[in-house]
C-alpha cells in the first residue's frame, strides 16, 4: 500500500489559519499554534456574538423607547401596556424608529397609551 503525503494538505490548512489570523499581534499571527489557538477562539466569539447583537439591539430599541416615552410622561412599562390595552400592535423595532425620527408621532402615540391606561381604571 502507497504511503499518504501530506504536503499539499497541510499547507493549505496553515495558509488558510495564516489568512484567517493575519492582523493579530505578535505570535496569535507567526506560529501554527498561536495562529490555531487564536483562530478557534475568535470563532467562538464570532458565533456568541452573532447571537448578542440581538440582544444587543433589542436592548438599544427599548433604551430609545424610554426616553422617548418619558418625554411624553410616561415609562416604558407603562407606555407599552397602554399600547397594548388600546390594540396597537407595533414592535419595538418600529416604535424605535419612529422615536428616534418621529417625535410628533410617538407623541401621538403616546397619547393613544395615555387614553387607553385611563380608560382601563
Amino acid at each position: 500500500m502507497a504511503r499518504i503525503k501530506r504536503a499539499v494538505a497541510g499547507r493549505k490548512k496553515r495558509n488558510t489559519l495564516a489568512e484567517r489570523s493575519k492582523g493579530y499581534y505578535g505570535v496569535r499571527s507567526r506560529t501554527f499554534r498561536g495562529m490555531k489557538e487564536q483562530v478557534q477562539h475568535s470563532l467562538q466569539y464570532q458565533y456568541r456574538d452573532r447571537r448578542n447583537k440581538k440582544r444587543d439591539i433589542r436592548a438599544l430599541w427599548i433604551q430609545r423607547i424610554n426616553a422617548a416615552a418619558r418625554m411624553n410622561d410616561l415609562s416604558y412599562s407603562k407606555f407599552m401596556h397602554g399600547l397594548k390595552l388600546a390594540g396597537v400592535d407595533l414592535d419595538r423595532k418600529v416604535l424605535a424608529a419612529i422615536a428616534y425620527e418621529d417625535e410628533k408621532g410617538f407623541a401621538d402615540l403616546a397619547a393613544v397609551a395615555k387614553k387607553a391606561l385611563e380608560a382601563a381604571e
